[in-house]
């Protein structure tokens, strides 16, 4: 052995005393304790039944939380010393002193500070909650000590530690690992480990004094810059359900907070809002402390959106929503405005996010997740510092940071030097953002970390590092100037693909939730203008928080344990329970109880033609021109056909005789053949189409069989909830009983043929429904899942020929390739999508419509939807039972500009709704003049000063004019940022403003003082 390699040696088995020379044991601390289902808090203990716990003695149950106490008085051997309470209850535990929360015992803090300096008999009260876990393994009682915290052994251990680590990353060969191997040579010539206490710390202070020289040499004037940034990632819901949260966001903050009291310097980004909530609201001494930090910009409020959700699921009104939440907590609570989206551990970011982001005052887009993609991946992301161009064009300064940023050990020098080496972007960039503090399940730094912070601000051999804001890294780029380096479109992230799939339930109720408030909102603000009805601001704010809280980015996805998906969908289904009785509510009130009236309502921006199903004892009703209305009966309710203008009503006559059906009905079906006056099908004995017939151009869209269910083994490596492994494919599950087809409904409205079939272990009813003069054919599906760790999807090959496809994201849609030439198409083959996917050529194409279905493959010319998934881990049950759900087809002849099917989409999502009563009238709030752009949201403003707010698209990628035209007068119209705070002032004339739009401009228009409605027979003034 080398002399070399013999000090390396030594070294190392010296660094590896460090834990047990760094903590004189002096007591040991008996506890007693008791254990509870209950949430309970510190002021609530008395009285309950805590008796004495052993080591090696086992409690506790799933789900549940022990409460453990007990009292040391300092001994005098401990006076003027540092005291430490080395803790182990066998789990993570909040750790409260003398009735203050203070810390933690989690995975990398394991021991809790009593004092820095000691007094002889000073008592301390010592009292922790500890979770139980959920893994059927009670967790054991551990033996705990009052231990004497050897101050000067510890920051020798650093220091060594420090200049042992730097050497082993450096140039073996360079003078600077001489210097260091000299010195290490003599530190461990001097060091007498048979020492203890006043005598060691003596040895150790002269072997610093070696070390010292060497840590204080600096680098050069080339060296990089790595802006720290002090964070730790906590996952809202994930392996742990929301109530473990509550805990650990408080442990995580009381660990920072303690660290900061030793270490000024220190500055701790936390992002969530609703985190800081959550600690408001249940440890409030805890939430004085945390704003006190934020006063003394130690603590550092950041992130902006009230979650880190999910971006490829939500709606955009819902990620907008989540800024405006997010925004306003931290302004109304630590009168902060934040800068950056900090999106760290997202599967993948919409490629309209930076119009979001700039809409709503943010300069800055900071993530980690795009580099973190396993060996599911071939062409991994090629920049760190770049311009990220969203699908309108608007740009933000963007970061990404490496992946495994969340679990450093420790700030040492190899990390440091790691974060620069292992950059993608070797030229044109001098500094790097970088995170640091344990996370994912909370925790933040420890002392290692900023003790070997202070070592390493521009020790030679490693980046220098500045620390604070991550706001400051962006500054300082933009000081320097952007790189020249612009990526454009989404962030897609070629990993967890089967998140736009998996607990199928949760995204149903997510999309149906978002369509909810949209009519809720609308109507509401009609209602206060007609009504003078109060406009339910805290009602409607309370339950936009329970849906942007399950916006995050493992509950909507689908990736967390069994009971986070139940809890989500019990929350979820409440609150569209109530967004929908509050928006009927409000519809209620904007008629009256007149029964011989009915009146429909129609929440989006064009007029309509729909079926509705009529109240019980409603035979018919009478069209505008006097005519009673065609009716049919279908499975004992019947259907009628009613229009509605935009954005509005219509108020019709009810009639008590039922109209004559037509002797020819426009649409009709048998067992295997559906038609009306456009589109023709075949369908054969499992319910597959054959043959989809245009009778307009006399062709054939269907390039084989259509609506082809696809079951595949989904058996992934790793990650089963998160993944679709990209050979699927090659695992084909048989499907190929026949089906039970019947006719169900004749005209005159619409046709429906049943399909009943087995899928495997599955079982499937379908109606396959065409209505009256439409285009658009629809599966309305209901599934029985009993699989396990399979995939099914539903194929339509379409004689369609183009190199790309087409799916709907936030207010707007992106382009994909359909085949896979270069390896970021080949690592496209499964996307994401919101309401529809659609193959065109230059003058006609064809789409897939869907109510809540966001996976999907397209492989040349077939469409192939994703409708359910079946993984075992971390939720054993993943989406076992009964779904139903609806999707659909469309085509068009001519340009997409000119399709319908933008709109066709919506309706498919957004019905009509139907309601007794009313005053005989038309009412249309607003419309307007383009097809292509689209009102996303009308409603009051978040302020209360009655405005109204009216959020319109563009919604095909082009320049356009428009004219947003008022059924209300209105004193005053402005342009307004997505915050809904003013810019400009419009001209109005004749109850309209002239707008223009960018390709999938969002624009947000601020109405002021509105007065009236015009309309028939309808109230003037209010």
């Amino acid at each position: 052995m080398s002399e070399k390699k013999e000090i390396l040696f030594h070294t190392e088995k010296l660094l590896n005393k460090r834990d047990q020379l760094m903590l004189t044991k002096i007591a040991s601390i008996g506890f007693t304790g008791f254990t509870t289902n209950e949430q309970l808090f510190i002021h609530e203990l008395e009285g309950q039944p805590f008796q004495a716990i052993a080591p090696g003695q086992r409690w506790g149950e799933n789900w549940g939380y022990g409460w453990f106490r007990s009292t040391v008085v300092v001994p005098k051997e401990a006076e003027g010393k540092r005291l430490a309470a080395l803790l182990d209850f066998g789990s993570e535990a909040t750790v409260y002193i003398n009735g203050r929360v203070s810390g933690a015992k989690d995975l990398n803090h394991h021991y809790v500070t009593l004092t820095r300096s000691a007094a002889a008999g000073e008592r301390f009260d010592i009292v922790a909650e500890a979770y139980a876990g959920h893994t059927n393994v009670q967790p054991v009682f551990g033996e705990s000590q009052l231990c004497i915290f050897e101050e000067e052994v510890y920051q020798f251990f650093i220091d060594l530690e420090c200049l042992y680590d730097l050497r082993n990353h450096l140039d073996a060969k360079s003078l600077r690992v001489a210097e260091i191997d000299r010195c290490l040579t003599q530190v461990f010539a001097h060091i007498d480990l048979t020492l203890r206490q006043e005598l060691l710390e003596q040895n150790v202070k002269y072997c610093r004094q070696l070390m010292e020289p060497l840590l204080a040499c600096i680098n050069g004037s080339t060296a990089p810059t790595l802006y720290l940034m002090g964070q730790s990632h906590l996952d809202v819901a994930w392996l742990w359900p929301i109530a473990e949260t509550k805990r650990k966001i408080a442990r995580t903050l009381s660990n920072q907070l303690a660290l900061m009291d030793e270490y000024p310097e220190y500055c701790y980004t936390q992002s969530q809002p609703y985190l800081f909530q959550l600690v408001k609201t249940l440890y409030p001494e805890l939430y004085l402390r945390i704003k006190q930090a934020v006063k003394q910009g130690q603590i550092i409020p950041e992130g902006s959106m009230w979650v880190e959700p999910d971006t490829n699921l939500p709606g955009g009104e819902s990620l907008i929503r989540q800024v405006i939440h997010g925004k306003r907590f931290f302004r109304e609570e630590f009168g902060v405005d934040n800068e950056m989206l900090w999106l760290p551990d997202v599967f993948g970011y919409s490629g309209n996010l930076p119009q979001i982001m700039k809409g709503c005052g943010i300069k800055y887009f900071g993530s980690v997740k795009l580099f973190g993609t396993y060996d599911n991946v071939a062409d991994p992301f090629p920049h760190n510092t770049f311009l990220w161009e969203g699908i309108d064009g608007s740009q933000v300064l963007s970061h990404l940071l490496n992946y495994g940023d969340y679990y450093p050990i420790r700030i040492n020098p190899s990390f440091l030097i790691h974060q620069w080496n292992d950059r993608v972007q070797l030229e044109g960039i001098s500094t790097r953002l970088t995170q640091f503090g344990h996370g994912d399940g909370g925790g933040g730094a420890n002392r290692d970390d900023l003790e070997f912070m202070r070592r390493l601000g521009n020790l030679e051999g490693v980046p220098k590092t500045k620390h604070g804001s991550p706001i400051a890294f962006f500054e300082d780029q933009m000081e320097k100037g952007i790189p020249d380096v612009k990526y454009v479109g989404e962030l897609y992230y070629p990993a967890h693909r089967g998140t736009y799939t998996t607990q199928a339930l949760i995204k149903k109720l997510n999309r149906k939730a978002e369509i909810g408030f949209r009519e809720a909102e609308l109507w509401g603000a009609a209602a206060e203008l007609l009504h003078n009805r109060s406009y339910p601001y805290a009602e409607l704010d309370s339950l936009w928080k329970i849906l942007l809280l399950h916006q995050f980015h493992d509950i909507l996805p689908g990736s967390s344990i069994h009971r986070v998906h139940e809890e989500a969908q019990l929350a979820l289904k409440e609150l569209s329970k109530n967004v929908y009785e509050l928006a009927a509510d409000i519809r209620e009130a904007l008629t009256d109880d007149d029964a011989s009236r009915v009146t429909v309502f129609n929440s989006l921006s064009w007029p309509r033609k729909e079926l509705v199903a009529l109240p019980a004892g409603v035979p018919g009703i009478v069209n505008a021109n006097g005519s009673l209305a065609p009716v049919q009966l279908h499975e004992g309710i019947r259907y009628a056909e009613i229009e509605a203008p935009s954005l509005g009503w219509s108020t019709y006559m009810a009639e008590y005789e039922e109209a004559e059906l037509p002797a020819v009905c426009a649409v009709h079906a048998t067992e295997f053949h559906m038609e009306n006056e456009w589109i023709a099908l075949e369908i054969n004995e499992q319910g597959e189409i054959t043959r989809i017939f245009d009778k307009e151009t006399g062709t054939e869209w269907a390039a084989g069989r259509c609506n082809v269910m696809r079951m595949y083994r989904d058996q992934n490596s790793d990650f089963d909830a998160w993944e679709i492994d990209r050979r699927y494919r090659l695992a084909p599950v048989e499907l190929h009983l026949n089906a039970k087809v019947s006719v169900t409904a004749n005209g005159p409205l619409f046709a429906n043929i049943r399909v009943e079939r087995e899928l495997n272990q599955s079982a499937m009813v379908q109606d396959i429904r065409l209505r009256a003069g439409s285009r658009r054919v629809e599966f309305h599906t209901t599934i029985q899942w009993r699989e396990k760790n399979k995939l099914l999807k539903v194929d339509f090959p379409v004689r369609v020929h183009t190199n790309e496809s087409m799916q709907e994201i936030q207010f707007g849609y992106v382009k994909r390739p359909n085949h896979a030439s270069r390896p970021h198409d080949a690592d496209r083959y499964e996307v994401v999508q919101h309401k529809w996917t659609a193959l065109a050529e230059a003058n006609r194409g064809f789409a897939l419509l869907n109510d809540c279905k966001y996976g999907i493959s397209v492989n040349d010319n077939t469409l192939s939807l994703t409708l359910l998934r079946a993984p075992t881990w971390p939720d054993e049950t993943s989406d076992q039972g009964e779904h139903h759900f609806t999707y659909g087809f469309t085509f068009w002849n001519g340009a997409f500009f000119e399709s319908p099917v933008i709109r066709e989409a919506y309706e498919l999502n957004y019905p009509v709704s139907l309601v007794s009563g009313g005053r005989l009238g038309v009412q249309s709030l607003l419309s307007v003049s383009q097809p292509n752009v689209i009102a996303e949201t009308v409603k009051l403003a978040e302020d209360g000063s009655g405005d109204w707010i009216v959020r319109l698209y563009e919604s095909k990628g082009a320049s356009i004019t428009c004219e947003l035209c008022f059924g209300l007068s209105v004193k005053a119209a402005y342009d307004a940022n997505m915050l809904e705070e003013k810019n400009t002032e419009l001209l109005c004339e004749e109850d309209k403003v002239l707008l223009q739009f960018r390709p999938f401009e969002v624009k947000t228009i601020r109405l002021q003082a509105v007065r009236r409605l015009h309309g028939t027979d309808m109230r003037a003034d209010i």
